[in-house]
């Protein structure tokens, strides 16, 4: 085995098989100790790109409408840029407004309300709870997903980012703005701090491939 080399994405058959696990099917596995956002994070990384940390801080507030679409506003650190990414149309299709409202009638404000921080980071229980640690299983494993492929790269949550990179790449070729992907992405190669055209943000957003509809929250509620 070669030693770690870097991130990468996860191939077809994985996400595959992600999305197809425990926690997107009918049954909850045992002793199992379920938190809506062992739902919706891995979600929310697929469609948006958006790192562990950023979602964790998301607010109600953060799901804003703009010109009949509805945007999530990320507010970052000085790693990557503020951005306003679209919300898949898919995620709506998988519970998400219904989601929204369900935090609103028991006064939450944070879209991941139920993952705590740890040192001031919401990054480290998602990697645990992602990836394991130790003798301890995390979600890919329990998917039958190696940490390390045999090229010593490693899938992560994060990797999801690099699908969601690849993905929008060829959707903002198509549509000619290497500005929309920069902006998208979090990339400081995009000077300016908005993106006027949010119409074209939201068509290359639906460059990224659509789940199976049959992935629903209310589903991961109703699981037994």
């Amino acid at each position: 085995m070669k030693s770690h080399l870097g991130r990468r994405p996860f191939t077809h058959m994985e996400i595959h098989t992600l999305f197809k696990g425990y926690i997107y099917g009918d049954q909850k596995m045992p002793r199992e100790q379920a938190k809506h956002w062992h739902f919706w994070l891995p979600l929310l990384s697929y469609y948006t790109g958006a790192y562990s940390d950023e979602i964790g801080q998301l607010t109600v507030d953060s799901v804003i409408k703009q010109d009949g679409h509805y945007f999530f506003d990320f507010h970052t650190n000085n790693k990557i840029k503020p951005r306003r990414v679209p919300v898949h149309p898919m995620l709506i299709e998988h519970g998400f407004l219904d989601y929204m409202h369900y935090l609103t009638s028991q006064n939450q404000q944070r879209l991941m309300f139920d993952l705590p921080a740890k040192s001031g980071r919401y990054s480290e229980k998602v990697r645990i709870w992602f990836s394991g640690e130790g003798e301890r299983a995390g979600y890919l494993q329990k998917c039958h997903i190696p940490n390390i492929d045999l090229d010593g790269r490693k899938a992560a949550i994060s990797s999801f980012r690099l699908n969601f990179e690849s993905q929008i790449r060829i959707s903002s070729i198509q549509a000619g703005s290497k500005d929309a992907f920069n902006y998208l992405m979090g990339f400081k190669d995009f000077t300016e701090s908005e993106f006027s055209n949010s119409k074209l943000l939201w068509q290359i957003i639906r460059g990224v491939r659509a789940l199976p509809s049959n992935i629903t929250w209310q589903r991961f509620c109703d699981r037994h």
